[in-house]
C-alpha cells in the first residue's frame, strides 16, 4: 500500500551545475550531500558577516537577494554585525563530540516561512529561466471581448515591445540564458532540498518515517522551478531519478500554466481571501479570472499523473489551497479511492468565501475527498456552514451529505512539529556556540524575539506599532528591552515594506541611545543555528498574525525554551488569537487581539513582568502540547480518520450495496418467531403527493399490504413519515393495529395505542419556532411562490411553486445558513428536503423514534413476558430513513435481533444492507402472497 502525499511542490528540485563545479548527489534519506562534512565551528571563525551582508539559504536553500538591502535605520550599536543571512552550506551538522565521517548526520528540517526567492526566481542556483507568457492584459475590458486570438496577440505585441526596448546589458544577459539553456539538455544536475513548499508537512513525514509509521510514501508535486527549457529527454531523465531514489511523482505543468496558477491565482486571489482579505484594492488583478483557467490545468496535471500511477489499495493525500480541484478531479477517475484533503491555511467564513466567483467549483472540489481536515474546529465550522449556504446541503457537525447520499467526513487535526528532530539539532556545537555569543552581546538586555513574512498577513506592522506604543507606556523599560524582528520576505509588497521601514526609523530614532537600539529590524532570514541560539536565549516570543491557519515558530519557541542550553527558560509566549496555534495553547500563552495595540503593549509588559512560578505553569502546559500534538500524532490521527471515512463510504457507497435478496428474506421471515417491520411512507408505501392537498388519501394497494401484513400476529408494523399525527390517523384509519411514527420521529404511536408519545419538549419547541418564523417571513417576502407550514414539531419552509427556481434555491440555503447560526445554541437546525427547508430540533429524528419502539417493546418483554423481535425490516428511501438504517445495524452488531434487513429505493449512497429499484408496495404484495401461498 502506498500513500501518494500531493502538494504543489515536492521537497527536492534540481540544481544544474555552475560551470567549473562538480556534481554532488544527496542521500535521498537525508537531503544532503552524501560525503561533504565540515566542522560547524569552523564557520564561527570566519571574518563576521554583516547582519545585511547578500547570501543564501543553509542547506542547499539560496535566499534571493534583488539588490543590496540597507542598513537598520538608527543602528547605533554593532548588535547587526553578529546574525548572519543563510549561508550555501551543504554540510550535515552533527552531533557534538562526533568525529567527521563518524555517526549519523542529523536530518535535515525544512524551514517553514523561508525567505525563499519564489517560483521562476533563481538567484543563487543555476535553474532554467521561465518561459512563461507575458501577463494577460490589465483592462478586464480587453479580456472579456478579446478573446484568445487578441489574448495571444496582446502577448506577443508585449513581449515584441520588451525585446525592442531591451538595452546592452539585458541583450548580454539574453545571451548568457540561452547560452544557459543550451547546457540543460545535459545530464548536469543535482537534486537538492526544494526552497518552495511546505515545509511542516515536510518534516512530518520525515518524521512518520523515522517513527516507522510510513513505509511507503510517494511525493506527487512539481520541481518548483520552470521545466520549459528543458527538452523531454532531461524531463524523463530527472522524473525517473526522483522516482527511483526519492520516491517522488514529478508533475511537469507548462511555466505559463504554472506561474498563472500559483504567482496569478493562488497568491493574488485564494492566499488572500483564505486570510479573510478580499483582493479589491485598485492594484489586484484579481477580477483576472483568466488565471482560474490556469488553476484547472495544474490540477489536471495531478489527477492524470496520480491516476496512472494508483493501484487498488493506495491512500492518496492532497495537500493545501493549491489543489483544492484535485479530489473531486480524482473521484471521478477513481471511484473507490481513498482520498484526504488536509487545508494547511485558514479556511474563511461563508461571507468571505462567497466573493469568490468560482466558490461552488472549489467546495465541490474539496467535497471529491472522504475526509477534509482542518487546523482548527473555527475553519471547519466555517466549512460546513459555507457549504450549507454555498451548495444547500445538510451540514452536520461532523460532515456534509450530499444530495446522492454520500458522507464527507470533516475532521479537526492540528498539525504540529518533531520535537525530537529540533532537539537534535540544538545539540549542534554551532548552535551552543551561537547561544553563548548571543548571550555575551545582549547581557543585561530582555530580548523579544519575532519571526514573519513580511506581508500583509503576518502582522509585522501591528506588531512593531504595539512594541512602539510600549516603549511609549512604559518608558521605564526602554533601555532593557530589545525586540529581535526577522522578516523573512521583503519583496512582494513594497508599499508595505516602505511602511514598517519608516515605523522602525521612528521607533530607533526616537528611543535608541549610544548604548542601546532597542529594535533590531532583520530584513531576511538567519542562519538556522543562529535562529536555534535566539529561540534559546529570547525571554519572550512575540507572533501578531492577523489569520494562521497553524503558526509553528511557536512550537519550535515553546521546545527551545527548555533551559537546558540557556539561563533564560520558560518564556511566555505572545501569540494573536487569530492563529490555529492560540486553539492549541489557549490562555496558557498571552492571546493578543493584533488590530488592539494597547492590549499588546500591555501584553509585552504582562510577559516581562510575569513570575517564575506562573512562566513555568503556562510553559509546562504548553510544552505538553508540543510533545502530545507533535508532527508523528498528527500524521496518525489524519491516517485512522481518513481510514474510517473512507471504510464508511465504501459500505454506504451505492455500487456496493446489493440488491434484496427475496429467498433469502423469505427463508428468514418464515424462521422469525415475532417480527418488526417498519416503512417509509412518502416515496415508499405511496408517492410524494402535494403537502397542500386538502383531502389526504393512502392508496387502496398500500392499505391492502399493510392488513395483510398486521394480520399475521407475529408481525409489529409502522410507519414512518414526516406528516403531523392528525394527518397520519386519517391516511391510516381504515388500517387497525398500526404503529405510526409522525413528523419524522418527533411522535410515537404504538399499535392499539390511542395517545401519542412524545419525543419533543412542547414548550421549548413553542419558543425557537418563534423566532425561526420571524426569521422565515424574510425569505418568504423575496420568494415568491413560497410559504410557511408549521408543524408541531418542525416548520417547513417550502418554495416547491417558486417561479425562480434557482434563486429560491439560492435563498434557501442563506436562510439554513442564517437559522443555523441563530439557533446553534437552541439544539435546532436547518436541513435542506427537496425543494424546500424542514426546520427541526437536531436530536429528534426517525431513528430515535425507532429506538423508542424498541424500549417500549423491551417493557412489553419485562412486563407480558412476550418475546422480543428476532427478525427486523425497515424499508426507506430518503435521508431522514438513514438514521433508522444505522439504528437497526447496531441493533444487530449488539445481538440483540438476530436478523436484521435494511432496503432503501433506487441508487444514492446509503447505510442501507439491500435495495429495490423499483416501488415497494408491488414487490411487498407479491412477497406477501408468495409467503401465504
Amino acid at each position: 500500500m502506498t500513500i501518494f502525499v500531493a502538494s504543489l511542490f515536492l521537497p527536492y528540485t534540481v540544481n544544474f551545475d555552475a560551470p567549473g563545479s562538480s556534481s554532488r548527489p544527496l542521500s535521498p534519506e537525508l537531503g544532503r550531500p552524501q560525503s561533504a562534512v565540515s566542522e560547524a565551528s569552523t564557520l564561527l571563525e570566519a571574518q563576521p558577516v554583516s547582519l545585511f551582508t547578500p547570501g543564501a539559504g543553509i542547506t542547499g536553500i539560496p535566499v534571493q537577494t534583488p539588490g543590496p538591502i540597507p542598513p537598520t535605520p538608527g543602528g547605533t550599536t554593532d548588535h547587526e554585525k553578529i546574525f548572519r543571512p543563510h549561508i550555501d552550506r551543504k554540510i550535515s551538522l552533527r552531533l557534538p563530540n562526533v568525529r567527521p565521517g563518524a555517526g549519523a548526520p542529523i536530518r535535515t528540517i525544512s524551514r517553514h516561512d523561508l525567505h525563499s526567492p519564489g517560483w521562476g526566481k533563481t538567484f543563487g542556483w543555476n535553474q532554467p529561466p521561465s518561459r512563461a507568457k507575458s501577463p494577460p492584459p490589465s483592462s478586464i475590458l480587453k479580456h472579456a471581448a478579446g478573446g484568445v486570438k487578441e489574448l495571444k496577440e496582446l502577448k506577443e505585441k508585449a513581449v515584441q515591445i520588451a525585446y525592442n526596448s531591451s538595452t546592452r546589458h539585458h541583450r548580454r544577459q539574453r545571451t548568457r540564458t540561452v547560452s544557459q539553456e543550451r547546457r540543460f539538455s545535459n545530464d548536469n544536475y543535482e537534486i537538492d532540498r526544494a526552497p518552495l513548499g511546505n515545509g511542516g508537512l515536510y518534516n512530518a513525514i520525515d518524521a512518520a518515517v523515522d517513527a516507522g509509521i510510513c513505509d511507503e510514501k510517494t511525493w506527487v508535486g512539481t520541481l518548483g522551478c520552470p521545466v520549459d527549457a528543458l527538452d523531454d529527454h532531461m524531463k524523463e531523465n530527472i522524473a525517473e531519478k526522483l522516482e527511483n531514489d526519492y520516491d517522488c511523482l514529478t508533475v511537469y505543468a507548462s511555466d505559463s500554466d504554472l506561474n498563472g496558477h500559483y504567482e496569478h491565482y493562488c497568491k493574488t486571489i485564494l492566499w488572500p481571501v483564505v486570510h479573510y482579505q478580499i483582493p479589491d484594492h485598485p492594484k489586484s488583478k484579481a477580477y483576472e479570472d483568466h488565471s482560474w483557467v490556469f488553476y484547472v490545468k495544474v490540477n489536471e496535471a495531478f489527477a492524470e499523473r496520480i491516476a496512472k500511477n494508483w493501484k487498488k489499495g493506495d491512500k492518496i493525500w492532497i495537500h493545501d489551497y493549491h489543489l483544492m480541484l484535485l479530489p473531486a478531479l480524482l473521484r471521478q477517475k477513481l471511484p473507490e479511492a481513498e482520498i484526504g484533503f488536509f487545508l494547511h491555511t485558514a479556511f474563511p467564513s461563508s461571507e468571505i468565501f462567497r466573493c469568490l466567483a468560482v466558490r461552488t467549483e472549489l467546495l465541490q472540489g474539496m467535497l471529491g475527498a472522504n475526509m477534509i481536515g482542518f487546523q482548527n474546529d473555527e475553519y471547519g465550522h466555517h466549512f460546513l456552514q459555507t457549504c450549507s449556504r454555498l451548495l444547500n446541503v445538510e451540514a452536520t457537525k461532523h460532515g456534509v451529505i450530499l444530495e446522492d447520499g454520500r458522507f464527507v467526513h470533516v475532521d479537526t487535526c492540528p498539525i504540529g512539529i518533531d520535537p525530537k528532530a529540533i532537539d537534535h539539532q540544538r545539540q549542534a556545537d554551532e548552535v551552543k556556540e551561537w547561544v553563548q555569543t548571543i548571550t555575551e552581546k545582549y547581557r543585561g538586555k530582555r530580548i523579544i524575539v519575532a519571526r514573519d513574512k513580511l506581508d500583509t498577513i503576518r502582522g509585522v506592522r501591528q506588531k512593531i506599532l504595539s512594541y512602539e506604543l510600549f516603549l511609549n507606556k512604559y518608558p521605564e523599560y526602554r533601555d532593557q528591552v530589545v525586540l529581535i524582528q526577522i522578516a523573512t520576505s521583503s519583496t512582494e509588497d513594497p508599499e508595505l515594506s516602505a511602511t514598517v521601514a519608516d515605523i522602525v526609523t521612528r521607533v530607533n530614532s526616537t528611543h535608541s541611545t549610544l548604548a542601546h537600539q532597542p529594535l533590531v529590524f532583520l530584513k531576511q532570514d538567519i542562519d538556522f543555528a543562529q535562529y536555534m541560539a535566539l529561540l534559546t536565549v529570547a525571554e519572550c516570543l512575540m507572533i501578531t498574525s492577523l489569520r494562521e491557519g497553524m503558526n509553528l515558530t511557536s512550537h519550535e519557541w515553546v521546545e527551545c525554551q527548555d533551559g537546558k542550553l540557556s539561563e533564560n527558560k520558560y518564556g511566555p509566549l505572545i501569540l494573536s488569537e487569530f492563529t490555529g496555534s492560540a486553539t492549541v495553547f489557549g490562555n496558557n500563552a498571552i492571546l493578543v487581539n493584533p488590530w488592539h495595540y494597547s492590549n499588546c503593549a500591555d501584553a509585552i509588559k504582562q510577559a516581562l513582568d510575569m513570575s517564575p512560578e506562573e512562566r513555568q505553569r503556562r510553559w509546562k502546559a504548553m510544552y505538553d502540547v508540543v510533545i502530545e500534538q507533535n508532527a508523528v500524532r498528527w500524521y496518525e490521527q489524519y491516517l485512522n480518520d481518513l481510514e474510517h471515512a473512507w471504510k464508511e463510504h465504501r459500505i454506504r457507497d451505492s455500487t456496493a450495496v446489493p440488491r434484496l435478496s427475496v429467498s433469502s428474506t423469505k427463508s428468514k421471515y418464515l424462521k422469525a418467531k415475532r417480527r418488526l417491520i417498519i416503512l417509509d411512507y412518502e416515496g415508499t408505501l405511496a408517492s410524494w403527493g402535494s403537502p397542500t392537498d386538502i383531502i389526504l388519501t393512502t392508496p387502496k394497494r398500500s392499505i391492502d399490504v399493510l392488513n395483510d401484513l398486521i394480520e399475521d400476529k407475529k408481525n409489529m408494523v409502522y410507519v414512518m413519515s414526516s406528516r403531523m399525527p392528525e394527518e397520519m390517523e386519517r391516511l391510516f384509519s381504515q388500517v387497525s393495529g398500526l404503529g405510526l411514527i409522525a413528523e419524522n420521529g418527533a411522535f410515537v404511536r404504538d399499535p392499539e395505542a390511542d395517545e401519542w408519545q412524545e419525543l419533543i419538549d412542547t414548550t421549548h419547541v413553542e419558543k425557537w419556532k418563534k423566532g425561526v418564523r420571524s426569521i422565515l417571513q424574510y425569505y418568504v417576502e423575496r420568494v415568491e411562490g413560497s410559504r410557511i407550514e408549521m408543524r408541531h414539531a418542525s416548520i417547513i419552509f417550502d418554495y416547491a411553486d417558486a417561479e425562480d427556481t434557482s434563486g429560491a434555491f439560492k435563498q434557501a440555503g442563506e436562510c439554513a445558513n442564517h437559522i443555523n447560526d441563530a439557533c446553534r445554541g437552541q439544539n435546532v437546525n436547518a436541513i435542506p428536503i427537496e425543494d424546500g427547508l424542514c426546520i427541526s430540533e437536531i436530536d429528534v429524528n426517525k431513528g430515535a423514534a425507532a429506538q423508542l419502539v424498541a424500549e417500549n417493546l423491551e417493557k412489553q418483554v419485562q412486563e407480558n413476558g412476550t418475546t422480543f423481535p428476532d427478525f427486523l425490516m425497515v424499508i426507506g428511501d430518503s435521508r431522514e430513513d438513514e438514521y433508522v438504517f444505522n439504528w437497526a445495524h447496531k441493533l444487530e452488531k449488539a445481538g440483540k435481533i438476530r436478523d436484521v434487513i435494511t432496503v432503501t429505493l433506487g441508487a444514492r449512497s446509503t447505510e442501507a444492507s439491500a435495495t429495490l429499484t423499483q416501488g415497494v408496495t408491488g414487490k411487498l404484495q407479491a412477497y406477501t402472497c408468495e409467503i401465504y401461498n
